[in-house]
């Protein structure tokens, strides 16, 4: 029973968090315009930017690696890509609906996060890839962020704060979000084992 009322709360604020977000994109697209424009290219909202396509990297590599067929796989990343948490919270609400809560296991998210078939002897592989690509890209973060404190400044200014700025921060936040929920159930998983 506990894992129903898990799964309807997950399905609520995931489809809360994606509408929230379509709502911030169309507020800000009526109130400031196209976010497609030069002046809005400051140093801190390119490597806000950069920032965020990691994670979507990061999100985009757990549905490939959930999904069993690679048109799937390739709808969905190219909608992550170009419509970032909102389609991070779509993906996450639709996986959450294919669940059923008297599976085998008590926590709807086992089903979520991991996939069904069985990938043993690709498991290692996995990791490995993983592991170098994110240590890469967080070493690359990590660079770019201290380049851009030494060229531009700390981040914590009123003229950086533009309205596409907040819009890009609070899917930078979503999906860190949804990421972070993934971890804590990962970390639950293992654990278990």
């Amino acid at each position: 029973m506990a894992a129903s009322g898990t799964l309807v709360v997950y399905r609520a604020v995931f489809t809360a968090l994606g509408l929230s977000m379509v709502g911030t994109l169309v507020y800000t697209c009526i109130t400031d315009g196209s976010p497609f424009r030069a002046e809005l290219l400051t140093p801190w909202m390119v490597t806000t930017l950069v920032d965020f396509y990691v994670n979507v990297i990061a999100i985009s590599t757990w549905v490939v690696y959930k999904e069993v067929n690679w048109i799937s796989s390739v709808f969905w990343v190219v909608l992550l890509f170009c419509f970032g948490s909102a389609t991070t919270c779509a993906y996450i609400v639709t996986k959450l609906f294919e669940i059923t809560p008297s599976g085998p296991s008590q926590d709807p998210l086992d089903h979520l996060l991991l996939r069904q078939d069985s990938l043993p002897e690709r498991k290692c592989s996995f990791v490995t890839v993983g592991r170098t690509i994110f240590s890469i890209l967080g070493i690359l973060m990590a660079a770019l962020v201290t380049y851009t404190v030494v060229t531009d400044g700390l981040p914590f200014r009123k003229d950086l704060l533009t309205p596409w700025m907040a819009a890009t921060l609070f899917d930078f936040y979503i999906d860190v979000f949804a990421i972070s929920v993934s971890h804590l159930q990962i970390s639950v998983i293992v654990r278990s084992n």
